[in-house]
């Protein structure tokens, strides 16, 4: 069942996936050659206390820690561990909080220095399908809309699209109705109404869609141990249209980069 969210329920919404965003900034900085995955799983679990916030991953479903930390080939759901990162790799970053009795939910993958251009390119149409599909979130669509955008615009690169992990609804659970696939049929799955908000989220692979879980019970690889990369945003349904409730501004900002791609998804201005 969707749990429709009233206008006051996602402001209070917006300011949980804001604690998220103000982390994933705060990681930018950091995300370097030498630092390990665990000293920056510390760091967001400090400083989202900070902000009045709870970590929305640590213990959820016995998870070990604040953030899901995907270097590489790992899909989603690493461990954060005491390996050094090192020049050229790629991290998926995925964090989550409780502020309000509601759960952010935002990802972004990170760049280690430089990296080879094949694997930017990964990083860039995956960033665009995330927008590509948030661009069909809207009344009367439907969920195979969404997934449909996003599977079309990133097979047409030659890559995965993963079927197993999919978006999901999001609120006073992490996990709500409807699920968010990202692939599909257009007109097909739940149709989306007023005051829904929902996580998108693609997880593409350079290589083969398919993927294996570790022995950990938590990590996700692809099958063929090539990058993958994954992006999330936090949006509602409002006035028939989506708005974005997180933003990468923070770590824009951290990485000295300009963009404007989330303008079309604000009825408001986003004030830092």
């Amino acid at each position: 069942m969707i749990i429709v969210k009233t206008k006051e329920e996602i402001e209070l919404m917006r300011e949980s996936a804001l604690v998220v965003s103000k982390t994933l900034g705060l990681i930018a900085k950091e995300v370097k050659p030498g630092v390990t995955t665990l000293q920056l799983d510390k760091m967001a679990e400090e400083f989202i206390r900070e902000q009045g916030a709870i970590p929305g991953f640590l213990g959820l479903y016995d998870f070990p820690n604040t953030l899901c930390m995907s270097p590489n080939s790992q899909v989603v759901h690493g461990i954060p561990n005491k390996e050094p990162l090192i020049e050229g790799d790629i991290i998926s970053i995925d964090c989550g909080a409780i502020k309000n009795g509601f759960y952010g939910d935002h990802a972004y993958t990170f760049a280690i220095g430089k990296i080879a251009p094949e694997t930017e390119k990964l990083l860039q149409v995956t960033k665009e399908s995330l927008y590509v599909g948030i661009r069909e979130f809207k009344l009367n669509n439907r969920v195979g809309d969404v997934g449909y955008a996003i599977q079309q615009y990133c097979e047409s690169y030659g890559y995965g699209v993963v079927r197993e992990l999919v978006g999901h609804g999001l609120g006073r659970k992490m996990h709500e109705d409807p699920e968010m696939p990202n692939y599909g049929k257009r007109g097909r799955g739940k149709k989306f109404i007023e005051g829904m908000v929902v996580a998108i989220e693609p997880m593409i692979n350079m290589g083969t869609h398919r993927i294996k879980q570790h022995k950990d019970g938590w990590t996700i690889t692809t099958q063929d141990n090539k990058p993958s990369a994954h992006f999330e945003h936090d949006v509602a349904l409002v006035n028939g249209k989506p708005e974005l409730l997180s933003t990468f501004a923070y770590v824009y900002d951290a990485l000295g980069i300009e963009s404007d791609e989330e303008a079309e998804f604000r009825q408001h201005e986003l004030i830092l």
